[in-house]
């Protein structure tokens, strides 16, 4: 990339920063933050298409950095409670700019950005979980459990709480896939049954 785009991007992303981290995403104009970036408004449209593009631009970036550091997150059925510990570790190193950019209208996005990427790898790495209901259910309950466990209780410290969260999500897990398993193994035997009951009356008569 052009060094000279780059820091135009650079100061447009310094620029909303530094006004999102005391404004409302919907109250940042364009004209206020080309301003603070001191460039035009036709070099920051070359950029983004709106201030909420922007803003989704930056969002997305942090998840991706975060779910790049995750060793294994297809792994979070096997390992869940590690896999909680790498989790939170990358939220905690982007925890001041995650504060800023996921404040105010923007506070359940994070969670929710975070799940669609964990899904797609997990269901890239076991594409047979994809459709699968139980599943879904599991890991959405975990991830959402495990995030919102964490900032509600953030006041108790945050080494104490992610221990507890990473203790007791690694139990829920094995629990739940333990469920899920023999659920799976009951409707297959009663499907078995289900198919054998006509031939076993027709042979009864």
């Amino acid at each position: 990339m052009d060094i000279r785009i780059e820091k135009t991007r650079q100061s447009i992303i310094n620029a909303f920063i530094e006004l999102r981290s005391h404004k409302e995403l919907e109250r940042i104009t364009i004209k206020e933050l080309c301003e603070k970036a001191q460039i035009n408004k036709s070099t920051f449209y070359a950029h983004y298409q709106d201030i909420y593009h922007l803003s989704d631009t930056l969002e997305t970036e942090v998840v991706v950095s975060i779910m790049e550091n995750l060793t294994h997150p297809e792994r979070v059925l096997e390992d869940t409670a590690f896999f909680s510990r790498e989790l939170f570790m990358g939220f905690l190193a982007k925890d001041s700019l995650i504060g800023i950019l996921f404040s105010g209208s923007r506070s359940k996005c994070l969670v929710q950005k975070i799940e669609v990427a964990l899904k797609e790898l997990v269901f890239g790495a076991y594409p047979h979980y994809r459709d699968d209901k139980d599943i879904n259910i599991m890991l959405t309950y975990i991830l959402y459990g495990c995030y919102y466990a964490f900032y509600e209780n953030r006041k108790y410290g945050d080494v104490p709480v992610l221990s507890s969260i990473t203790e007791l999500t690694g139990k829920t897990a094995q629990a739940a896939l333990k469920m899920i398993k023999t659920k799976s193994t009951l409707e297959v035997c009663n499907f078995a049954t289900t198919k054998q009951s006509p031939i076993f009356i027709a042979g009864g008569q």
